[in-house]
């Protein structure tokens, strides 16, 4: 499906029916587009993953920037009326630049509504963070909590294997178990209570976590808080789609690797039947 051009959209006054721009560095964002097509059906939705240069994690926040940015720009181009952020790393990188860049859309990340919901759901007020090395050595969420909650203590941990095995499916057994026990039971032993799952990759955890963990933790899913933070930013903008299912979902990848089409079932509970490659230009060095 080709999505509404500029000005045929102005011609229908059809705001409201244009598509929700969304990105990622590669696949794991597909698990806040599940959501937000859980929450939004009607809605039109245009992804892109990055997979030229996924993962963000390892890389400088400065360089991640610059592709958030590119992307940024190469989305408006689909004549978009929301832009989702639906990377930790890039959202930590880049929100502020990209939401200045686009001053005309909503922009969301899924780092702060992550932290408000801990904040939220926190009894003992200890919360803990898993995420990429990227978005941990950012202190975005530590930052984020400390503005929403001063009082609460948190603690982050950087699990960057935690992405591999997602990617080849391995999210339950022994060998993923014994991760993240090494990974996670330091941050219960401490008193966590709350912990937020800062990679997009992570809802797939969500099993093997609370085993780990057992039923005292409370799991917070960004994709999740994310998708309800959308929802409510369109309802107030007027912008939301008024049908109630059948939106369309138009997949784009920065290479031409297989990527989306083998494991777009596992993230998005679906199968992806066509991916578009895009070239947006981006420049590594």
């Amino acid at each position: 499906m080709q999505f509404m051009p500029d000005n045929e959209s102005q011609k229908h006054g059809a705001a409201r029916d244009l598509p929700i721009g969304i990105f990622d560095s590669g696949i794991g964002g597909l698990t806040v587009v599940r959501e937000i097509r859980k929450l939004l059906p009607g809605e039109d939705i245009v992804y892109l993953g990055d997979t030229a240069r996924c993962p963000y994690g390892p890389r400088p926040l400065e360089q991640v920037r610059r592709f958030a940015l590119a992307i940024a720009r190469h989305l408006k181009e689909y004549n978009i009326k929301a832009l989702v952020i639906a990377c930790n790393t890039a959202s930590a990188a880049a929100l502020a630049d990209v939401a200045a860049e686009l001053p005309e859309l909503p922009v969301l990340g899924v780092i702060e509504p992550g932290a408000r919901a801990a904040v939220k759901k926190t009894r003992a007020g200890k919360v803990g963070i898993i995420g990429t090395v990227g978005t941990i050595n950012s202190g975005s969420y530590q930052q984020a909590l400390a503005r929403l909650a001063p009082d609460v203590g948190v603690q982050a941990v950087a699990t960057p294997e935690f992405v591999e095995f997602v990617e080849r499916g391995e999210v339950t057994g022994p060998r993923i178990r014994a991760l993240a026990a090494r990974y996670v039971l330091p941050l219960r032993d401490w008193g966590m209570d709350t912990l937020i799952l800062g990679c997009t990759h992570y809802p797939l955890l969500v099993n093997t976590l609370r085993a780990v963990l057992g039923p005292d933790v409370t799991l917070v899913s960004s994709a999740e808080e994310t998708a309800a933070d959308l929802a409510r930013v369109l309802e107030e903008r007027d912008l939301r789609r008024k049908r109630h299912d059948g939106g369309i979902l138009r997949v784009l990848a920065t290479d031409e690797s297989p990527l989306f089409l083998k494991l777009g079932r596992r993230f998005l509970d679906h199968d992806i039947e066509e991916v578009e490659f895009v070239d947006i230009g981006i420049e590594e060095a």
